[in-house]
């Protein structure tokens, strides 16, 4: 039994600190140690085929419950986290479909026509925006599209971007961190401990919210070198110049707004994300009629093989007892009191999700929040929030600490 959690935790440390040393990509990082984990600590250390099995929870696909929430929901088993998977890749292909229809540079051009391509208008409008979309689609596509446009028109309106492009950032952040299918470590935690989109909303949601105003005040604050005295000659691009094809456009929106109604009612109609991701996905692909083969090719196969891999290595450390004994040297450190576990858990969650990658962090930690709160007999939901807004919102602290930050970073 040592030797297994000897073996897991090196694994998982050797995985962390390639991830963090970024000279192997990281999908091809987290799948060789999930494999390692797969032969030496289940097969060599434990001789347990049970464990392997459990970890790889390929009979998840098998259970009613999986597809459609018959009963309360169930804690999800250990080991690689399906849902979440499924549910990203059917959002992928729903952002891919409305890229293609032209859609996010559209509603960028819109808004800028809407505030007569004022500066500080546009400014705000653009934080808002940016904390809206990340409610529902990756940070990343958001950031991407959100600097392109912010770029172009900094060079029509003669003002700074970089301000502008950081507030942006802080804003998808903190977006994401508002609901469920915002941001990955929500998904996680989510479709691990089985709360609602609407649960989300109103814990983490309240707490983005209130965030957002101090943020927006923060950077309006700044100096945000503008100059209003627009050229007469320029000549602004129009919204409609973004649509590359008005069916599809609209097809596209139909499909955003289903993806919403359905992840806003979940609670109430039993679907769960796993469903609700294949569902979008599918029909995203019906939509895009002859070039679905090219949709499903651009799909970010590295994101999903990572994930795979991940949950393996923390499945190899949760088997082996380590995140159990991880989560009583807190209640430890704690004295059991829930306060000291609440901050603990989440100054933890945003000093490591400032350096490293949120994800594999966020997927650590639910076993040990889970064992907390049966040890202790606090209350699991609780200690949930505190670990998404920490691993969400701790990201904002550095260059690297997001997706969204090197992507919005690199365009800057």
């Amino acid at each position: 039994k040592m030797a297994a959690q000897i073996l897991a935790v090196i694994i998982f440390i050797v995985m962390f600190g390639l991830i963090i040393w970024d000279h192997i990509e990281r999908h091809i990082v987290s799948l060789g140690c999930g494999l390692l984990t797969l032969v030496l600590v289940f097969g060599v250390c434990m001789h347990s085929e049970v464990a392997a099995a459990e970890t790889l929870s390929l009979r998840s696909f098998m259970v009613p419950n999986f597809w459609f929430q018959t009963e309360a929901a169930a804690e999800s088993s250990s080991g690689i986290n399906w849902a979440t998977i499924l549910f990203i890749a059917g959002m992928m292909l729903m952002v891919e479909g409305m890229e293609r229809a032209g859609f996010f540079r559209w509603l960028c051009l819109t808004i800028a026509k809407a505030v007569h391509y004022k500066t500080i208008p546009i400014f705000i409008s653009f934080m808002l925006m940016s904390a809206f979309l990340a409610m529902f689609i990756d940070s990343i596509t958001v950031i991407l599209f959100l600097a392109a446009v912010t770029v172009e028109l900094a060079h029509l309106l003669h003002f700074d971007p970089i301000p502008m492009i950081i507030s942006e950032i802080f804003c998808s952040n903190l977006g994401g961190s508002a609901t469920m299918c915002g941001d990955p470590p929500n998904i996680i935690i989510g479709t691990s401990l089985g709360y609602s989109f609407k649960d989300f909303i109103l814990n983490t949601g309240m707490m983005a919210g209130v965030s957002l105003i101090f943020v927006v005040l923060f950077f309006f604050r700044k100096e945000l070198k503008a100059s209003e005295k627009h050229d007469e000659a320029v000549t602004y691009p129009s919204p409609q110049e973004a649509l590359a094809d008005r069916k599809r456009f609209a097809v596209s929106v139909v499909i955003f707004a289903t993806a919403i109604v359905m992840l806003v009612t979940h609670a109430q109609t039993g679907l769960t994300v796993a469903t609700i991701g294949v569902f979008i996905g599918a029909f995203s692909l019906l939509a895009s009629g002859g070039e679905a083969l090219s949709m499903i090719k651009k799909l970010d196969y590295k994101t999903l093989l990572f994930f795979i891999g991940l949950f393996v290595v923390v499945g190899g450390m949760e088997q082996t007892g380590v995140l159990n004994s991880l989560a009583g040297i807190i209640d430890a450190a704690s004295g059991n009191n829930v306060k000291w576990v609440v901050a603990i858990v989440l100054w933890l969650s945003a000093l490591a999700s400032a350096f490293v990658d949120n994800i594999p962090f966020a997927a650590t930690m639910i076993p040990v929040i889970r064992s907390l709160a049966q040890a202790g007999g606090m209350d699991l939901s609780v200690l949930a929030w505190a670990l998404s807004m920490g691993t969400d919102i701790g990201g904002c602290g550095t260059p690297i600490g997001a997706s969204a930050n090197v992507v919005g970073i690199s365009v800057a």
